[in-house]
């Protein structure tokens, strides 16, 4: 605590102040300073001072969150649990940091001088890595730019994908900085985040996002039941996204898909979803046929294989060696050369309607 810290109190006593088990007021010249363990009433100001001092953790706590915003103020108590822990315990914790996982952001909350926050991000997959062998930021504008691209290099037109390269730091940050630098990386993340704790998210269910659609997306409308579980299968889980689904096909008609474990949460069906949905609305327009070609059992258990492979993003995890799996390259290379002609399609193909 401060000097300016404990000046703020005394002025702020005159409107009464409550924060984490710290009780203040002034009527006339008298003050009251309750604690979780003990109330004064009726102190002057050298007694009230005293108190303060006494207290310091308390005092510097509150002058802390007296100047966020709601939702910085919101999002920072629940990176240090405040609501799970008090301010003496809190402080004690802060001083080898409490963290939270917010997508693949490890968000470490410290304590600085005088009971202020300084904060540090950090892909969570950097957890252990020492603070040297990353490189090291301090403007929030720099996550943009880290966020542009995958590991590869990659363009990441999915901001909140899993895919979110390793590698850096930003340290040093104060609250304003953090809450910036967490939604250049995860953009309205925060914001959605504060607006379903004050049960105030307004959510778009799939069918009122297609009823807008015009022009190319007009289609989307089209895609019925079972074609929007499919789409929340393929493009809304863990594996895909690290927000958190909210809508669903409509009001009334609920997804049977996961809706993810993620710290924040989707309101509506993003563009990205949009898009793949046309695709598919037109791709579902199309009359079911029956094919018959010859397959061995293993091969038919191999094209399932890598079917798999290419939806879970596993293709680059198999090893040239590893001719066992059926993803393999050099495995899906034979039977390419067995079964195929050399346009790529399948042989002998007799087509039924």
């Amino acid at each position: 605590m401060n000097d300016t810290q404990l000046s703020a109190l005394r002025e702020a006593a005159a409107d009464g102040v409550s924060c984490d088990g710290l009780r203040v007021e002034r009527i006339g010249e008298e003050y009251t300073f309750a604690t979780p363990e003990a109330t004064h009433e009726g102190l002057d100001e050298e007694s009230f001072d005293a108190l303060a001092q006494e207290n310091p953790w308390l005092v510097s706590n509150w002058h802390f969150w007296a100047g966020a915003s709601e939702t910085r103020r919101a999002y920072c108590r629940w990176i240090e649990r405040a609501d799970e822990l008090g301010v003496r315990e809190r402080y004690e914790a802060l001083v080898e940091g409490l963290s939270r996982e917010w997508g693949e952001l490890l968000v470490t909350a410290g304590l600085g001088e005088d009971g202020e926050r300084v904060y540090e991000l950090r892909h969570v997959d950097d957890a252990d890595t020492e603070p040297d062998a990353l490189a090291l930021h301090d403007d929030p504008l720099d996550a943009r730019e880290i966020a542009t691209a995958d590991e590869d290099g990659r363009y990441r037109p999915l901001k909140t994908a899993p895919t979110l390269r390793r590698g850096w730091r930003f340290a040093g940050l104060d609250a304003r900085d953090l809450v910036r630098t967490v939604e250049f990386f995860y953009p309205a993340t925060v914001t959605n985040w504060f607006r379903e704790r004050e049960g105030d998210l307004d959510v778009t269910h799939f069918r009122e996002t297609a009823d807008r659609q015009t022009g190319i997306y007009q289609v989307v409308d089209e895609l019925d039941e079972d074609g929007v579980e499919n789409l929340a299968a393929a493009c809304c889980v863990d594996s895909q996204c690290c927000k958190r689904r909210e809508w669903d096909e409509d009001e009334e008609t609920k997804l049977d898909v996961p809706r993810g474990d993620g710290a924040f949460p989707c309101r509506e069906p993003c563009s990205l979803v949009i898009a793949a949905a046309r695709q598919w609305a037109i791709l579902e327009n199309e009359e079911s046929r029956t094919y018959e070609f010859e397959l061995t059992p293993s091969e038919k258990n191999q094209i399932e294989d890598i079917l798999g492979a290419v939806a879970d993003g596993r293709t680059d995890e198999i090893r040239e060696a590893d001719v066992g799996d059926g993803a393999n390259r050099y495995r899906a290379r034979y039977l390419r050369a067995k079964r195929t002609d050399e346009d790529g399609n399948f042989e002998n193909v007799v087509e039924r309607q």
